[in-house]
């Protein structure tokens, strides 16, 4: 298992950073089989690369969603099925990039700093069991280069359970 992060350099493009990080992704994880362990490290090593404001996911449990790992402020503990950005995520099935959250309808300010932020479901045998939910401090932050990145993490983390 691998325990630190070669980073790409600051100034290194998105995608540079992505293609850096995934591998160590896997490393990281590999041999381990306890998704919480393995979650967490996913979301710490993301957010050292790239300074989000928040990252972490939630749990689907019956008709909510439930907090688990994450890296930042204080989040929300529970979201309702099709609240906010990551209940419309799991309600939709789809990814949702949002530049600006106070353009969202219904959207849910668990932190006043977060401007922008991108929701993926997290799949296991067609079933959403989890969403990763990631907010920037910066407006339009995310973009389809993210999505295509960030569904191979999300592809990793099903690969979990």
């Amino acid at each position: 298992m691998a325990e630190t992060l070669i980073t790409a350099d600051q100034h290194a493009s998105k995608n540079e950073k992505y293609t850096t990080l995934l591998p160590q992704l896997k490393a990281l994880t590999e041999g381990e089989t306890d998704l919480i362990a393995n979650v967490s490290n996913i979301l710490a090593a993301l957010k050292e690369v790239f300074g989000f404001l928040w990252i972490g996911v939630y749990f689907v449990k019956g008709n909510e969603l439930v907090l688990g790992p994450f890296q930042g402020p204080v989040a929300c503990t529970r979201i309702g099925y099709g609240k906010g950005v990551c209940g419309a995520c799991w309600e939709q099935k789809e990814i949702i990039i949002v530049p600006d959250v106070d353009q969202f309808p219904g959207h849910i300010a668990c932190s006043s700093l977060s401007r922008s932020e991108i929701v993926l479901p997290v799949f296991v045998k067609d079933e959403i069991v989890m969403i990763l939910d990631i907010d920037s401090e910066q407006l339009s932050t995310f973009d389809e280069e993210d999505s295509l990145h960030l569904q191979q993490v999300t592809s990793l983390i099903a690969s979990f359970f």
